[in-house]
């Protein structure tokens, strides 16, 4: 194996086709210069982007895009930076920000562990959420899991004192690992004392109603910064 092959880091995801839509196709060429923000290896200046001093929350894997933007619109008071590879999701949320004309989100098309790394200041963010990551079920593939030890890290030293990490997921043993990977970093510590109650600004999407109602329950994990 070459040295650029052993390197080259882990994925958390797979880039697949997928189906796009008409209109997410639409959204994506004619919103996506006016709402996101390109990859470079470069920091933010967040004020800058968004145009004032706000708590500035970062997405990580917002999917369809449907609970970030409710979020978003019920929290005028935050600005909120989202990430997404994929472009079904992307075109899906630029829909959504240019509708209800939300000022206050913006999307990176990237891979999220390099934008942390290399586009996001240090003590820049006020929250962090990471919900249903891909679970990656079968144990051969747990390595490729995005809450692991060394980004957790990474995450915190992006985080600012008081700020919050928020995971949730419907695989109750992703939830115990999330839940043992967040408790050995002792810059965190837990709210409570394993699971949270959900959030109120977490809108339930209609995929997470679906299985609920099926009986299909969800874990939410949420630690701070002290």
């Amino acid at each position: 194996m070459t040295e650029s092959l052993a390197m080259r880091p882990i994925r958390s995801f797979v880039l697949r086709q997928g189906r796009i839509s008409k209109a997410q196709l639409r959204a994506y060429r004619e919103l996506l210069p006016k709402y996101s923000i390109s990859y470079s290896e470069s920091q933010l200046d967040l004020d800058r982007i968004f145009g004032r001093d706000a708590p500035k929350i970062l997405e990580i894997g917002f999917g369809m895009g449907e609970s970030s933007a409710a979020i978003a619109q019920a929290n005028p008071q935050n600005d909120y930076l989202g990430i997404e590879v994929h472009t079904p999701g992307v075109g899906s949320l630029l829909k959504r920000i240019e509708a209800a004309s939300l000022s206050n989100l913006r999307i990176i098309q990237h891979d999220a562990a390099e934008v942390v790394r290399n586009m996001i200041p240090p003590a820049s963010l006020a929250g962090v959420h990471i919900f249903f990551p891909d679970p990656w079920p079968k144990k051969r593939h747990h390595k490729r899991r995005l809450i692991q030890p060394q980004f957790v890290s990474l995450l915190c030293e992006r985080m600012k004192p008081g700020a919050y990490l928020h995971a949730t997921t419907d695989w109750e043993e992703y939830a115990q690992q999330i839940l043992e990977v967040l408790s050995t970093e002792l810059r965190l510590a837990n709210t409570t004392d394993r699971f949270a109650i959900r959030p109120e600004y977490r809108t339930l999407t209609k995929f997470e109603q679906r299985g609920l109602k099926l009986g299909h329950p969800v874990w939410d994990i949420v630690f701070r910064k002290p």
